[in-house]
């Protein structure tokens, strides 16, 4: 059997899943406000039970985005001289023979994911609670309203493609978040310098 290394603990592997399953509510439920999709009240029963389920979801995806900082942010806010490489070459996504720069726990790519999912992120949780906490301060709701639909937008483009880089564009990524450990070798091709960091 394969040397492994943990790449993610339970915890955190619980964190992401919460964050992945109400992200995905709220999609489904803001795209359904958006059009107003009679068709989901068969789901949800009727668009004011919808809007709770998106209101509570939305309390989830928040706490779980803000627990995420300590996981995430410190590595992504680390810029070295590899990651201008890694952006210079694309991530070696636009080669059949890719020679990229050894990398840390997150790739470059990740790093950017990430910060841009934070401020997005923060960005539709707190133009979020004032539509639903403050309806009638007009001067907020708009702008509130303008930027929770350009933060959507951003999420409902980036998760997918996220979704595709961790599964099918990069077999084997999927493991982390479903046992937290990969293959010593696997890791060592992505993040080597964190795979030798790590005493490996």
């Amino acid at each position: 059997m394969a040397n492994m290394i943990r790449k993610a603990n339970a915890f955190e592997i619980f964190n992401h899943w919460v964050l992945a399953i109400s992200c995905f509510i709220l999609a489904l439920t803001g795209y359904a406000f958006l059009f107003h999709l009679e068709q989901m009240n068969a789901i949800f029963g009727s668009f004011a039970q919808m809007k709770v389920v998106h209101n509570y979801a939305g309390i989830a995806f928040a706490g779980s985005l803000a627990i995420t900082i300590f996981f995430y942010l410190p590595e992504s806010l680390h810029i070295t001289g590899d990651d201008f490489k890694w952006l210079a070459m694309a991530g070696g996504y636009l080669s059949k023979h890719p020679h990229t720069p050894p990398m840390g726990k997150l790739n470059t790519g990740q790093k950017l994911f990430y910060i841009l999912l934070l401020i997005f992120g923060i960005a539709i949780s707190v133009s979020g609670f004032v539509i639903w906490l403050m309806p009638g301060v007009k001067k907020y709701i708009l702008l509130s309203h303008l930027a929770h639909n350009i933060a959507f937008d951003f999420i409902v483009i980036a998760v997918p493609a996220h979704m595709y880089l961790a599964t099918l564009a990069n077999p084997g990524t999927l493991r982390i978040m479903l046992s937290g450990t990969v293959p010593v070798e696997w890791a060592r091709k992505r993040h080597e310098k964190w795979v030798r960091e790590m005493g490996y």
